[in-house]
């Protein structure tokens, strides 16, 4: 008999800009490579695509976001054409050069996305002012202001902006000067005094403001972007008008897509990250494209409002993490209309934050068969705050978890051999001159040849194929050794771990440091509880992980991890259900939700001790006779 063919599969059509790279070898096993293709000119500031699109498309839809109801319900889009958002931009810009601001006192923003953020960000580009946007999370989830109280000190800003007195108040009170300015677009602050929002965009331009902004040039700092403070305290990333544009250029190269025509976003990633304010903002402005500001996040409670977005507005490329694109998947199965609209038109999805699980991509491509008969191209690779941040990206479709891809045209990666795995190394014009007010670390992340040092490992997808590219290997920083001398590579067992527990584990801290066996901790979703229907919604949480159907599957799933462990390094021992969350003020989790390795294991020591001396209840380990 004649084995059955499997029919190819099918993709939207998408051009991929960079497909083959140059190798080069170095000293002590070093190695470079860059894409074959070199990087075009790129505008010099980010005002001049502004100012080209408010003179070639005025009318365009720059951006929008629903209406906020009284009741807190959102309605209809309010929309900020080109022409006006520059109007806007003069206006405030003439404002702040009225303040005497400038990067030694910026202007610090202390919001969430909306309209009047992205106004004020373009009167600072406008005016030549840097600012700042600071994690929402530093001011409305923290309970000390540790963090915001660090950012501050940094920046030492000369206005403070924020729309709503009711969620961040309390935070400037705590942690503001009082003698730094408060522009305050909504409510007030009591026993604060500040100036109200439309003062601002009720200045009269004059020539002054638009001197300055031809003043501006490629060296300009545009804005600080802190970092996770993953390790240690956030440090300010300064990013200049060169960097951001480089990037932009480099991204409409690795992914033509964007050039194609004006690319359409609906998108709820934070501006305070390099993905949602340099990547995704600043596409949208080279680009000439119309961003719709989603309300939503992927959680449940706010899911929803991304999905009546997702119903009314077809994006072309649609961006998201990885717990989105699940959120997203299991809703189109389910629902014609959401599938519809966002499978219209859409050119290319593209994931970054950490791995997607293979469950997901497959339910996404199963639906994406179903309704239009062809897969969208998942894109991803690797990028950081301090490379703008795009700086790999895929080479093909053909796209499995972990592949990054090639270098994206200007930049040049350094392959290095770190404590047996390859550091990659960045140089490109998008890379960072430095941290702000902090040369030390500015002087510690370069290395002797000016590449910078990103702490990931990588390896080829392809060791016979470099035009394959790279896929990811983990952070070295994370890595450790057992008490017998052997490595445990973090990054894939976790990647491991959350994909086999799929969908119902969030993330994974892996222990064992000086120990004989892996252990993990394992963080749960809150769709753990579909495991135990027969607890009330409201039971605790710890009542549900000890619960006989969570512990059996879970048993299941560690048994099967350990039937595919080929050693120590790689064969979970023992693992614990957590049922308390990380925190974001002992820095256990980053305001972008990643959890921090090292912090959790620092923080919860007698813990990690109990699990490996046995002394954990409910502690799970791999039964021998299934091993």
């Amino acid at each position: 008999m004649t084995a059955p063919t499997t029919a190819p599969v099918r993709y939207r059509p998408m051009r991929f800009g960079v497909t083959r790279g140059v190798l080069r070898e170095g000293a002590g096993g070093v190695r470079y490579l860059r894409a074959e293709q070199p990087l075009e000119p790129y505008a010099k500031r980010m005002t001049d695509r502004l100012l080209h699109w408010a003179g070639t498309a005025p009318n365009r839809v720059f951006m929008a976001r629903r209406v906020r109801n009284a009741d807190g319900s959102r309605g209809d889009w309010q929309q900020v054409t080109y022409a006006q958002a520059l109007q806007h931009a003069r206006r405030v810009g003439q404002a702040l050069l009225d303040r005497g601001l400038s990067a030694e006192r910026p202007v610090a923003i202390l919001c969430e996305n909306s309209l009047e953020h992205a106004l004020m960000a373009l009167g600072c580009l406008y005016a030549g002012i840097p600012f700042s946007p600071v994690s929402s999370a530093y001011s409305t989830v923290s309970q000390d202001y540790d963090k915001l109280r660090h950012v501050l000190e940094t920046l030492t800003p000369g206005l403070v902006f924020t729309t709503d007195a009711r969620a961040y108040g309390r935070a400037i009170l705590a942690a503001v000067p009082a003698d730094v300015e408060v522009v305050l677009a909504e409510g007030e602050i009591a026993g604060r005094k500040t100036t109200p929002w439309q003062q601002l965009l009720d200045t009269q331009a004059t020539p002054a403001v638009d001197a300055a902004m031809a003043a501006t040039g490629p060296e300009t700092i545009t804005k600080f972007l802190f970092t996770s403070g993953s390790t240690k305290l956030p440090k300010a990333v300064i990013n200049t008008h060169a960097m951001w544009c480089a990037n932009q250029q480099q991204m409409r190269q690795s992914m033509p897509v964007l050039a194609d025509e004006p690319p359409v976003l609906v998108d709820w990633l934070p501006w305070n990250h390099t993905f949602g304010g340099n990547h995704n903002v600043g596409l949208t402005i080279y680009n000439g494209g119309t961003y719709y500001i989603d309300d939503g996040k992927p959680t449940p409670a706010l899911i929803g409002e991304t999905l009546r977005n997702l119903r009314e507005i077809a994006p072309t490329v649609y961006f998201n993490v990885p717990t989105g694109f699940e959120m997203v998947a299991h809703a189109m199965k389910a629902d014609p209309v959401l599938r519809r609209t966002l499978l219209s038109r859409v050119r290319m999805f593209f994931y970054a934050g950490a791995a997607l699980a293979q469950p997901v991509w497959d339910l996404l491509h199963e639906v994406q068969e179903a309704e239009i008969g062809e897969r969208i191209v998942m894109g991803t690779g690797l990028g950081m705050t301090e490379s703008s941040p795009f700086a790999v990206f895929i080479t093909s479709p053909e796209v499995k978890s972990g592949y990054l891809g090639l270098p994206t045209p200007g930049m040049e990666l350094k392959l290095v051999p770190t404590e047996g795995k390859t550091e990659i190394r960045y140089k490109g014009p998008n890379v960072t001159p430095g941290y702000w007010r902090n040369a030390e670390a500015s002087a510690e992340c370069m290395d002797e040849e000016g590449f910078f040092c990103t702490g990931d490992a990588v390896l080829w997808i392809d060791d016979n194929d470099i035009h394959k590219g790279l896929k990811f290997d983990g952070r070295i920083a994370e890595d450790f050794k057992l008490a017998t001398g052997t490595f445990v590579s973090v990054g894939p067992l976790r990647a491991k771990i959350i994909a086999a527990a799929a969908p119902y584990v969030w993330d994974a801290v892996i222990t064992g440091l000086n120990r004989n066996e892996v252990g993990a901790l394992v963080f749960p979703t809150p769709k753990i509880r579909q495991l135990a229907p027969h607890l009330s919604a409201d039971a605790p949480l710890r009542e549900v992980l000890e619960s006989a159907a969570v512990q059996d599957h879970f048993q299941d799933v560690l048994d099967a991890l350990a039937k595919q462990a080929t050693g120590s390094a790689n064969r979970v021992a023992r693992l614990h259900l957590m049922d308390e969350a990380p925190s974001i003020d002992k820095g256990e989790v980053t305001d972008k939700g990643s959890i921090n390795q090292r912090a959790v294991l620092k923080h919860r020591d007698a813990l990690v001790q109990a699990l490996h001396d046995d002394r954990l209840p409910f502690t799970l380990k791999p039964h021998k006779e299934k091993a």
